[in-house]
């Protein structure tokens, strides 16, 4: 079974919860001067992986919110394309500047709880049937459930894995 074959809705919301907290777990004890610190070995900051978490989810609901508008919402963002995404992931890191990582830690979990309370106000079938919205796409095996894991699971997952590396990274360089 692929990681984003969820059979239901709640195992989904059980899933983005769980990657969630210990994701957003990874961020206790890191001091606020190094929040902007970028190290040789991870390509972001702790705000940016933040900062990217706060863009993706909105994002994310705001095609759906388009759509049901009556309109064709422009992925993966006006202005942008998928092949070009460095320039939305700044837009992204320009949007969380100035904010402290507390701030930006509160900022991931409010639009964490506003995404799960959309996930799950989402029926079955609008979840996991192929084209029940047209945003979505028609390339078979990319139901919602699938581009709400990409962009919530997963990434909280992979960038689990860089702000732990991240953070061994800092304690070598702290104890030289």
């Amino acid at each position: 079974m692929a990681s984003y074959d969820y059979k239901s809705k709640e195992e989904l919301l059980e899933a983005i919860e769980q990657k969630y907290q210990l994701f957003a777990a990874e961020f206790e004890g890191i001091p606020e001067q190094d929040k902007d610190l970028l190290l040789d070995g991870v390509d972001k900051t702790p705000a940016q992986m933040l900062a990217y978490q706060i863009g993706w989810l909105p994002l994310v609901m705001g095609w759906d919110k388009t759509e049901l508008s009556g309109k064709i919402p422009e992925m993966p963002a006006p202005g942008y394309k998928w092949n070009r995404l460095g320039g939305l992931y700044a837009n992204f890191y320009r949007n969380c500047e100035g904010l402290t990582l507390q701030e930006l830690r509160e900022r991931f979990a409010k639009e964490k709880d506003t995404f799960l309370s959309w996930v799950t106000n989402l029926t079955e079938r609008e979840l996991f049937v192929q084209g029940a919205r047209r945003w979505t796409g028609d390339k078979l095996n990319w139901p919602m459930a699938r581009w709400i894991h990409i962009n919530s699971a997963a990434p909280f997952q992979t960038f689990r894995a860089k702000i732990r590396k991240w953070k061994r990274l800092r304690s070598r360089a702290g104890s030289k």
